[in-house]
């Protein structure tokens, strides 16, 4: 594979100053779960994909779907190189000759599982890294480091105008710092996996349902009830509590919407959640939340 010429093309990544300008933000979910992770952050000025596990057909039908009409993109930053997360990247960059943001390490990834038109198809590349704080045009992003069996594997805060919007998928448990990174979100898109009967009793192999279970694995419905019952952990500040990346064979929408719904009830009268529960779908786009 021909590697990109990351010399020839350079982005500049600004700090990031918390502008006071009414922007906005949209938060548009394409699709989420074990066969293709996308989602579309909008501003009148920007348009920024995170993840790209669908291929062209798929990702122009979702966009009809919700009635956007996407002429170009800002930039696509990518979590990791899992393939539900990346497989459509080549197509996706066909489409729009957008600039990659990535992790150096995920990026060799990506040069070695994505196939050729993957190189030849970059637009630019700027390497980032967990903690860093960068711009896409008028959207602020700080990336993080979360627990999943990938290279180099990252979640995400996006800010425009005070809005903010935390996305966090694949991790197999939720770290201190990961709890803190979620706070003050008006919209957090929650990893919420696995049903721990239904993995235990379904037809995966053992061996993969150990790495499912393990601290770099994936977040079962009991963890995200654990993190949100909890005043500590989980603010209930959000808007909109979008859980996301459920399997289709361990678990279920509904069984993921119970669980969550029990948790948010458990917590004290002086910290209730007020704001929608909503379930991100491998099938369907979800409607675009405004911030």
């Amino acid at each position: 594979m021909t590697p990109p010429h990351r010399s020839a093309i350079i982005l500049r990544i600004s700090l990031c100053p918390f502008r006071e300008e009414a922007i906005g933000l949209r938060v548009s979910i394409l699709a989420s779960g074990s066969s293709g992770n996308m989602t579309l952050l909008e501003t009148p000025r920007t348009r920024l994909l995170v993840d790209a596990g669908l291929g062209k057909r798929e990702t122009l039908a979702r966009l009809a779907a919700l009635g956007i009409d996407l002429d170009r993109l800002d930039g696509i930053v990518i979590s990791h190189e899992h393939t539900d997360h990346c497989n459509g990247l080549p197509q996706v960059l066909g489409l729009w000759k957008a600039p990659l943001f990535v992790t150096e390490p995920t990026l060799d990834a990506l040069q070695r599982t994505l196939p050729d038109t993957f190189g030849k198809r970059l637009a630019g590349v700027e390497t980032i890294h967990a903690g860093q704080c960068f711009t896409v045009g008028d959207i602020e992003v700080h990336a993080f480091a979360i627990p999943h069996d990938a290279a180099d594997p990252i979640g995400f805060t996006f800010r425009s105008n005070g809005s903010k919007m935390a996305l966090v998928t694949d991790l197999g448990y939720m770290p201190e710092l990961v709890k803190h990174h979620l706070r003050d979100a008006d919209c957090l898109m929650l990893e919420s996996n696995h049903d721990l009967d239904m993995l235990k009793v379904g037809p995966y192999p053992w061996v993969v349902k150990q790495r499912v279970l393990s601290r770099t694995g994936h977040l079962s419905n009991h963890a995200v009830s654990e993190y949100l019952c909890e005043p500590e952990g989980f603010d209930a500040r959000a808007r909109y509590l979008v859980l996301a990346h459920l399997s289709e064979q361990n678990n279920n929408p509904e069984l993921a919407r119970i669980s969550a719904a029990e948790a948010l009830n458990r917590r004290p009268p002086e910290a209730p959640f007020r704001g929608e529960l909503l379930i991100a779908s491998q099938q369907l786009p979800l409607k675009p939340l405004d911030l």
